[in-house]
C-alpha cells in the first residue's frame, strides 16, 4: 500500500533498529563462508565492509556480539583477505576502473573508520586488526596522494580518503592534496544539487565525504553544502518514501524508486544539530524502512554518539506545494489529491547522444495518486529514428508548465565545386543521426523541422496534457507506464500487459484508487515505444516494461489528454 503521505508519529526506534540490523548481518557472516569473490561491489570493498561491521558490533555495548572474540577473529580474517588483494601499487583491482584511486578510496574510507574506532576504544583485542589495516593504509597512501579521478563525486571520495589517512598517520602532504581538490569548489548548483544530480552519489559519496572532511579539517562550510543538498532533497521525496531521480545524470535516472532510507543518518545528524522539524521529518521517513548499510550506520553512531539523541518534533511538508529546480529542469507539484513530477532538463538537446554522465531519461511526467502510480509518460515519434521527445526548453508559469523540443534533421545536397574531391575520399562526419564518409558539414542542408510543444496544466486531482506539433506528417505514441499491481478498466489489455486507448477514457486501478486517462484520439495507428537510433543500432532499448497504455496520433495537430485521480 502507498499512503498519500507517510506517518511519522511513530516512536523513534532508529538506534535499536540499527543495532538489530547489524547483529543480524554479523550473525549471517559468522555462519557463512568468507568468500567475497562474487560480491557486487568487488572483493576489496566487501572485505572491508564486513570487517567494519564486525568491529562495530564488537564495540557496541548494546550488541549481542559486544566483546565477542569470534567477531574479532573474523574481522582479522577479512583484514588479511584485504591485505592479499592489495596490488604492488597500493591500490585495489576490481571492475572496469583499473588501478583506480577513487575506487580504492571507498575501501580506504571504511578502513580509516575502523582504525579510528580501534584508536578511540583503546581495546587491545583489536590491535592485530589495526596493525594489518594500518599497513594497508601506509602502502595505499602514496598512490592516493598522487592519483586522479574521472567523475565529479570521486573528488570528494578521494579527498575523504586522504583526510582519513591523515587522521590515522598525520602527513601534511595528505591534507594539502585534499585541500587542493577542495579548492576547485564543491559542484553544488543553485538548485542545491550536485552536478551529477544523482541521489545515489549524493547519499553514498558526496554527502558523507564532505561531512567527514568538515569534521576532521574543521571546515563548517562543507557541512553547509550538505545541508543545502538535504534541504533541496526534501522536495524530491515522494509519498511512497522514494526520491525522484528522473533528472539524474547517472545510473539512478533509470530507477523510479530510489529509497530515502540511505539518507537516514544525514537527515538525523542535521536535524539534531539544527533542531529543524522538516529535517527531522525526513529522518523519520528514511528510518521507517529497513536499515540500509547497517555497518556504516552503526560505525557512524559509535563515531558520533550524538546520533543516538532523540529527534526533534517532525514537521511534515505542506500537502499543497510546488517546488522548482530550474537548473535541473524539474518541477514537483503537490495537492492533497495527487503529486506530479515534470521533467524538462534533458542533456540530450546539447549533446545529441546517449552517454554515461548525461541526463537522458525521456520520461517527462509522473503522477502519484494514492496507491495508483503513473511511473512515466513518454512521447515517441516515427521521425528519422531520433527517438522520444526530450525537451530542450521548459517554461514554468503559475498555471502551466510548457515543454518544447525543436528537431531539424536534414537531407544533404551536392557539394560545391570548391569542396569536391576527385577520388571521392570525403571525411567521416556525424550529422546527428548517421555517420558516413560524406563530409556532411561541407554540404548544403535541406532541413525537415519538427516542433513539439507539450503544455501541462495541473488540476486539483490530476493534469491536462496538451500536445501540439508542427511539421511533416508522422505517427506518434503517448505512452503511460503504470506501477505494477493494478489492472486496467474500460480498455482491454494485450497479453504483454499493454493496452491502446482509441476513444473514451480508461482507468488503471490499484485498490480504491485509480488514474483515469482520456479521451483517446480515434487513431488506430500501431502503438509502441521507439527508443531511437542511439539504442536501435546497438540492439538495445530504454523501454519500460509493465502495464502500459498508449494513445496514438499523427503530426501536425493538437491533442489534449486529461489525467485525474478517481477514488
Amino acid at each position: 500500500m502507498t499512503p498519500d503521505r507517510i506517518d511519522t508519529d511513530q516512536t523513534d526506534t532508529f538506534v535499536a533498529d540499527v543495532i538489530a540490523a547489524a547483529d543480524a548481518e554479523a550473525a549471517r557472516l559468522l555462519q557463512s563462508p568468507t568468500d567475497v569473490s562474487t560480491a557486487p561491489l568487488g572483493p576489496h570493498r566487501e572485505s572491508m565492509r564486513r570487517a567494519k561491521l564486525l568491529t562495530a558490533v564488537f564495540l557496541e555495548e548494546g550488541s549481542a556480539f559486544a566483546g565477542s572474540p569470534a567477531v574479532v577473529e573474523l574481522a582479522e580474517t577479512y583484514a588479511r583477505i584485504l591485505h592479499d588483494l592489495q596490488s604492488p601499487t597500493g591500490l585495489f583491482l576490481g571492475g572496469d576502473n583499473v588501478e583506480s584511486p577513487p575506487d580504492t578510496g571507498f575501501t580506504i574510507n571504511d578502513l580509516g573508520d575502523i582504525l579510528e574506532l580501534a584508536r578511540r576504544s583503546g581495546d587491545t583485542r583489536l590491535d592485530r586488526v589495526a596493525e594489518i589495516l594500518g599497513g594497508i593504509a601506509d602502502r595505499a597512501a602514496p598512490a592516493m596522494l598522487a592519483g586522479g579521478v574521472h567523475t565529479p563525486n570521486h573528488r570528494w571520495e578521494l579527498s575523504a580518503a586522504l583526510v582519513r589517512l591523515h587522521r590515522h598517520r598525520p602527513d601534511p602532504r595528505l591534507e594539502a592534496r585534499a585541500r587542493e581538490w577542495l579548492a576547485e569548489g564543491v559542484d553544488i548548483d543553485a538548485d542545491g544539487l550536485y552536478s551529477e544530480r544523482s541521489a545515489n552519489y549524493a547519499v553514498y559519496v558526496s554527502n558523507p565525504s564532505l561531512l567527514l572532511i568538515s569534521d576532521v579539517l574543521d571546515l563548517p562550510e562543507l557541512r553547509d553544502v550538505v545541508a543545502r543538498n538535504l534541504e533541496s532533497t526534501l522536495g524530491l521525496i515522494h509519498p511512497d518514501g522514494s526520491v525522484e531521480t528522473v533528472h539524474s545524470r547517472r545510473q539512478d535516472q533509470r530507477e523510479p524508486r530510489f529509497p530515502l532510507a540511505p539518507y537516514a543518518l544525514h537527515y538525523r545528524r542535521l536535524a539534531l544539530e539544527t533542531g529543524r522539524g522538516d529535517l527531522a521529518w525526513a529522518a523519520r521517513v528514511a528510518a521507517s524502512a529497513a536499515v540500509i548499510d547497517p555497518q556504516t550506520a552503526l560505525a557512524d553512531m559509535l563515531l558520533h554518539p550524538a546520533l543516538r539523541e532523540p529527534l526533534p518534533a517532525a514537521t511534515p511538508p505542506a500537502d499543497r506545494a510546488r517546488n522548482v529546480w530550474p537548473v535541473s529542469g524539474l518541477v514537483i507539484d503537490r495537492t492533497p489529491e495527487r503529486e506530479l513530477t515534470v521533467f524538462g532538463g534533458s542533456d540530450y538537446a546539447v549533446a545529441r547522444r546517449i552517454r554515461s554522465g548525461l541526463a537522458s531519461n525521456p520520461t517527462f511526467l509522473r503522477m502519484f495518486a494514492g496507491d495508483a502510480v503513473l511511473e512515466s509518460v513518454r512521447l515517441s515519434r516515427h521521425f528519422f529514428g531520433l527517438g522520444p521527445f526530450r525537451a530542450d526548453r521548459m517554461t514554468v508559469d503559475e498555471g502551466r508548465i510548457v515543454l518544447e523540443e525543436h528537431l531539424s534533421p536534414a537531407y544533404f545536397g551536392p557539394m560545391d565545386a570548391a569542396h569536391r574531391r576527385p577520388g571521392g575520399d570525403y571525411r567521416v562526419v556525424d550529422e546527428g543521426r548517421f555517420s558516413a564518409a560524406m563530409s556532411f558539414d561541407e554540404r548544403p542542408r535541406h532541413e525537415v523541422p519538427l516542433h513539439t510543444r507539450i503544455e501541462l496544466v495541473p488540476t486539483e486531482d490530476g493534469v491536462e496534457v496538451t500536445l501540439e506539433t508542427d511539421g511533416p506528417i508522422c505517427a506518434w505514441n503517448l505512452e503511460f507506464a503504470f506501477r505494477a499491481g493494478g489492472a486496467f478498466e474500460d480498455v482491454t489489455a494485450a497479453a504483454d500487459g499493454t493496452a491502446v486507448l482509441v476513444s473514451g477514457s480508461a482507468r488503471y486501478r490499484v485498490g480504491a484508487d485509480a488514474i483515469e486517462v482520456g479521451p483517446g484520439t480515434g487513431s488506430t495507428a500501431a502503438a509502441g515505444y521507439l527508443p531511437g537510433e542511439d539504442y536501435d543500432y546497438l540492439g538495445g532499448t530504454d523501454a519500460l516494461g509493465g502495464p502500459r497504455l498508449y494513445v496514438t496520433g499523427t503530426t501536425p495537430g493538437r491533442t489534449t489528454v486529461t489525467l485525474r485521480r478517481v477514488r
